[in-house]
């Protein structure tokens, strides 16, 4: 491991504050839960706070669903007689419709939804594993072809970083913050750090895991290649990091190593894919 290596992705960390995530995290999420009837009420109550919270959270939850100043999302049971044209509507028997409604409209809202609704989470952090697994799958694309990249959008500038690894690390350090967001954990570099030291350590392996998954694909190395293997180590950072915050365990190295196997299948479809829309284009 090059001393240069360690001083790149140190320096592209230093980019990162994690207070616009906690900015969205605590935000005072408001919520008002219409019913018909008190048997209505308490299925949607039991939905939206299940009673295997503790006491002090579903306290915090049941104040949120019945917010008595304005309301972020209004939420009615299905079939009463006046519901507003902005209003959500919660189907007894199809909840999970009434969360991807939501989730689609107030996309805005999805971490402090996660981080408090327990329904939201489980949608929430697969979208934010995926999309930051994308991106860093473009990233690679990009940095290999760089005539595509006027026609692509980072959350960085491409030329702040000096290698791949710089940008991919600090990519999963950002994916680590909104899932610990998204799953009511701490957000931020103290309040992380084993986990965060853990994406840095992979990020200094990543070359030999990159070497073994390309020897296994005919011809090997290639564009496609790369992209998959961005896409497959950001795709498991992830769900280590969601298992750990669900379970209180990340993935063991038995678990990872399989992990990536899927995943890289997965990035080789999504990255073969992205690569001819860009040759179209």
């Amino acid at each position: 491991m090059s001393l240069g290596l360690i001083r790149t992705v140190q320096k592209a960390v230093t980019y990162l504050n994690p207070e616009e995530v906690r900015r969205d995290a605590d935000y005072p999420l408001a919520v008002s839960l219409n019913a018909a009837t008190p048997e209505a009420m308490w299925a949607m109550e039991s939905y939206f706070c299940p009673p295997s919270l503790s006491r002090t959270k579903r306290d915090q939850v049941l104040e949120i669903l019945h917010s008595r100043r304005n309301p972020d999302l209004e939420i009615y049971e299905a079939g009463m007689a006046e519901i507003p044209k902005h209003a959500f509507k919660f189907d007894l028997k199809d909840p999970e419709a009434c969360v991807r409604a939501i989730l689609k409209k107030r996309a805005d809202l999805r971490i402090v939804l996660a981080r408090h609704l327990m329904p939201f989470r489980e949608p929430v952090v697969k979208q934010l594993i995926a999309t930051v697994a994308k991106e860093n799958a473009l990233f690679s694309v990009a940095t290999a072809l760089p005539d595509v990249v006027p026609l692509i959008s980072l959350p960085w500038a491409i030329g702040e970083f000096a290698t791949d690894t710089a940008f991919l690390t600090m990519n999963q350090v950002r994916l680590a913050f909104l899932v610990a967001a998204a799953s009511d954990h701490p957000i931020g570099y103290a309040e992380q750090k084993a986990e965060l030291a853990s994406i840095l350590a992979g990020a200094f392996g990543f070359r030999a895991i990159a070497r073994q998954l390309v020897a296994k694909i005919p011809l090997g190395g290639g564009l496609i290649p790369k992209a998959a293997i961005a896409y497959a180590g950001t795709r498991v950072v992830g769900l280590s990091m969601e298992r750990l915050y669900r379970t209180g365990y990340a993935y063991s190295q038995e678990e990872r190593n399989n992990a990536y196997e899927d995943a890289f299948q997965k990035g080789r479809v999504f990255a073969g894919g992205m690569v001819n829309k860009l040759k179209k284009r």
